[in-house]
């Protein structure tokens, strides 16, 4: 992995643009996957849904500080040190994530706790590192069209999302894969990066190559006007990445069934892909922040309609509306601020895809899933006083302390040994016991299921009814995100169009 000051050739350029795409599939492999398994850790490790969602939430911090880090140094290290980098990062993700299992058994749930948020954020890192790079690669090899290329190359994310999904339905239909052989799938595509790019020579940035000082790039970052734009980028973190981390385990309790909310994510998935090799034809009639504006729209009807849906057929149209909506978020921002700042550089696209990664991490993913623990505890504590003391979490836990008030929400462990009527539970003790081993989480578990039990009748509605509630409640408050947005977007189209319009800024050659 080498660096070059003179431009890639042809063949070189493309590798470099493959490699750029699998990172992402990698990437969107990992996050489906984890979205996946979600349930298996819950039951496993007996975690609250605003657990996972801050064991999710803090690999998308990590992304975003990575991000931030190696776009200020990337042009002094090397666009082909910092992939070295991310490889190595990826790697011991999956060996910190499979520590879990054994670090819970011998040290409890705290223990497995770090292990998967610890795993995830390293994870996260290698995402970031990756993002580092790409986005400015593919803005310098492209510098007349950077929002449709950026759209192109994006299309990774979803197709990684689609591979993640397919491959848990097939994990499904084998039987009981363990979820360690099923994170670590993501492993396949980075080795892909990882060869693709070894030895190869990377072009300078845009902004290098125009001698563009790091002081003229930390000066683009104190522009209002890309301050406005890093704000309506938190949102779209918070709406697509936290929406994304819940948007399966969501569906698939509205449907019933775990496998339809997968299927549901796949064709959303599927929608995000083929549109975002159309985007260049549609930012040339509606321009880049009118596209932004669309989708906004989308989202927020989407998401709307989403929580209320009570059928089959009305959650798949809700989902597809928002399926087409965030589509172009991510990279049609990307496109806006490297069209807009190109002497910003990395820096500046780094800034993007750290406060939409940090956004989705400290804020959407939590938020999401707290608000599911809030309206769900609520509504048991309402139904059912006692089964809400018999499925609360021993603990009140809050993602933001001091903000927003501790709560109890439901224990994924309970919730799972009543959804099958402890088989599961039954099964893993069996495994436990003819291995020798001791396990004081399920041994403590299935002491609490044996008094449980007797009203398991009693109890299975009312816990379904409140899990339900929950989830369709926070995706509409989540709503109200995508129509800031909106409301951002349009006041950015009548900024511009004051001004005679959108215009692309090129380094030496002004707007166009």
């Amino acid at each position: 992995m080498t660096d070059a000051t003179s431009s890639p050739t042809v063949h070189n350029e493309k590798r470099l643009l493959w490699a750029g795409f699998f990172t992402l599939i990698a990437a969107g492999i990992g996050f489906s996957i984890r979205g996946g398994i979600l349930g298996d850790w819950g039951a496993q490790f007996g975690f609250t849904q605003g657990e996972l969602g801050k064991i999710t939430g803090g690999g998308l911090t990590g992304f975003g500080i990575t991000v931030l880090f190696f776009s200020l140094i990337a042009d002094r290290v090397g666009y082909g040190a910092l992939m070295a980098i991310a490889f190595l990062l990826h790697v011991s993700s999956a060996a910190v994530t499979l520590a879990a299992t054994p670090a819970f058994a011998k040290l409890g749930k705290d223990a497995a706790y770090q292990c998967l948020y610890w795993g995830m954020f390293l994870f996260a890192l290698g995402n970031g590192t990756c993002e580092a790079v790409i986005n400015p690669l593919a803005a310098t090899l492209y510098p007349r069209e950077k929002t449709h290329w950026l759209n192109l190359l994006h299309a990774g994310w979803p197709g990684g999302l689609i591979l993640g999904a397919l491959l848990g339905l097939l994990f499904k239909a084998a039987g009981r894969v363990p979820w360690e052989l099923q994170i670590c799938t993501f492993l396949v595509p980075t080795l892909l990066y990882g060869a693709l790019v070894f030895r190869q020579p990377f072009p300078p940035s845009e902004a290098r190559a125009h001698g563009v000082t790091i002081g003229t790039m930390l000066r683009e970052l104190a522009s209002p006007m890309l301050f406005f734009l890093l704000l309506l980028h938190a949102m779209v973190g918070y709406v697509e990445l936290g929406t994304d981390s819940w948007i399966s385990n969501i569906t698939g309790t509205i449907l019933e069934d775990p496998q339809k909310g997968l299927l549901l994510f796949i064709w959303t998935s599927g929608l995000m892909f083929a549109l975002r090799f159309f985007a260049g034809p549609i930012v040339r009639r509606i321009s880049p922040l009118g596209l932004l504006f669309a989708g906004s729209l989308f989202g927020v009807l989407g998401l709307t309609l989403l929580g209320g849906a009570t059928t089959g057929l009305l959650c798949v149209v809700a989902a597809t509306i928002y399926g087409i909506g965030k589509t172009f978020y991510w990279p049609t921002m990307l496109g806006v601020v490297s069209e807009r700042f190109p002497k910003g550089g990395a820096l500046t696209l780094g800034a993007v895809g750290a406060i939409g990664a940090i956004s989705g991490g400290l804020l959407g993913g939590p938020a999401i899933g707290y608000k599911q623990d809030l309206f769900a505890s609520a509504r048991l504590r309402e139904a059912s006083p006692e089964a809400f003391a018999r499925y609360a979490a021993e603990e009140e836990k809050t993602f933001l302390p001091g903000v927003v008030p501790a709560i109890a929400g439901l224990d994924g462990a309970k919730v799972a040994a009543l959804e099958d009527g402890g088989k599961q539970l039954a099964e893993d003790l069996r495994i436990l016991r003819s291995s020798g081993r001791t396990d004081r989480n399920l041994e403590a578990l299935d002491r609490w299921w044996e008094s449980a039990r007797r009203h398991q009748d009693a109890d299975r509605g009312p816990v379904k009814g409140a899990s339900l509630h929950g989830g369709r409640m926070a995706l509409k408050w989540t709503a109200l995100v995508p129509a800031l947005m909106a409301a951002g977007y349009l006041l950015l189209i009548l900024y511009f169009k004051a001004r005679g319009g959108y215009r692309q800024v090129h380094l030496g050659g002004g707007p166009s």
